[in-house]
């Protein structure tokens, strides 16, 4: 099957070991091995058999992602090697040629262009800017009217940082009961005081991992959370793609959920020294404007002015060594994505030389 590229993903692989100054990274700044294996008190790890393991997912981890969650139970959970695959396994078990979809934009890539290359059609409904980057209900009334497989979001949103409203939210609940409508949802941003979508709607599937607020990209630890059938169904399609996550990630995973509280404080102080830096930043740098998101850990930063975004990206990261993905790799022009999850020194210096790269650009 022909896909399209995925730019956001081709511009970070070509690009990003350049950087000086990771403005755009969306993982809180990464716990070390020696730090994870500190939780190993009880020196679980020392027992662990390297075979396949327990194929969906150890039971006692599921019951640790299960508290993340306000319902469900062991059955509603398998495992996948990061959200990214827990997406795909999703709609490559629902999803078939000529089925309808609606994804939002900006967002990320996945949504829109693997449905596109199992052969769906694609509805986007826009996220608008002037609106704090909100979708509107009447734009998703017009997309039912035809018959709807699944809509796709992540909540929060990448890159815009958007919660989605709960007056949206619950129409949209609405719409999809009355059309037999699977909600897939992306919340790899969510912190679980967020509802999920899989609480909140009976054919909802949250997908997650640990990699976002966890701090831990490099497990490749992901989850899909959902109806039993669902479960069931993306089990039979998952034997040709994975057979398991194995013991050795499902234990580690399991004593990261053991220390939940902990790893999520690390990351929620964390951003929010970046967001009071990022605060005093845009009031000297008229330039510059964001809605600053309410959870996640990206937001999408506008510059006013007239130079398109790879150009802006690219100069900014030859001249200084600040990365940036660029609204481009989005479909939204004149914005960077910015990610809130650098050391707060480095943080403050990016921004820094971000403004002072567009000055010499505006000369």
């Amino acid at each position: 099957m022909k896909i399209a590229d995925f730019q956001t993903e081709q511009w970070m692989n070509q690009y990003e070991g350049r950087a000086v100054y990771n403005m755009t990274d969306t993982c809180v700044s990464p716990l070390t091995y020696q730090e994870l294996l500190s939780f190993d008190t009880s020196h679980l790890l020392s027992s662990i058999k390297l075979d396949y393991g327990s194929i969906t997912g150890d039971v006692r981890l599921k019951q640790e992602i299960l508290q993340l969650y306000q319902s469900g139970a062991e059955e509603n959970i398998t495992m996948a090697q990061g959200c990214l695959q827990a997406n795909e396994l999703v709609m490559e078990t629902l999803l078939a040629p000529e089925d309808t979809v609606i994804a939002y934009t900006p967002s990320y890539q996945q949504f829109t262009d693997l449905p596109r290359s199992i052969g769906c059609h694609v509805i986007t409904l826009p996220l608008y800017e002037e609106d704090q980057w909100q979708p509107h209900i009447a734009d998703l009334k017009q997309a039912f009217q035809q018959k709807i497989r699944m809509v796709i979001l992540n909540n929060p949103n990448n890159p815009t940082g958007t919660v989605f409203s709960q007056e949206y939210l619950q129409e949209l609940y609405a719409l999809a009961s009355q059309n037999n409508t699977y909600i897939l949802c992306d919340e790899v941003y969510r912190d679980p005081a967020i509802a999920s979508i899989s609480d909140a709607y009976a054919k909802g599937i949250s997908t997650s991992s640990l990699s976002k607020l966890f701090s831990l990209a490099g497990l490749r630890s992901g989850w899909i959370k959902g109806p039993k059938e669902v479960i069931d169904a993306v089990n039979v399609r998952r034997d040709y793609s994975i057979i398991s996550t194995g013991p050795l990630i499902d234990a580690l995973s399991m004593l990261a959920l053991q220390h939940q509280t902990e790893l999520l404080d690390r990351s929620a102080s964390l951003i929010q020294q970046n967001k009071e830096l990022l605060i005093d930043w845009l009031q000297n740098n008229p330039a510059f404007s964001i809605v600053l998101p309410s959870a996640g850990t990206v937001g999408f930063l506008k510059y006013h002015a007239s130079i398109p975004s790879t150009e802006f990206a690219k100069g900014l990261l030859d001249q200084y060594g600040v990365f940036y993905v660029p609204g481009a790799c989005f479909q939204c022009e004149s914005h960077l994505r910015l990610g809130l999850t650098a050391d707060p020194k480095k943080f403050k210096k990016g921004l820094e030389l971000t403004a002072a790269y567009l000055n010499t650009v505006l000369q």
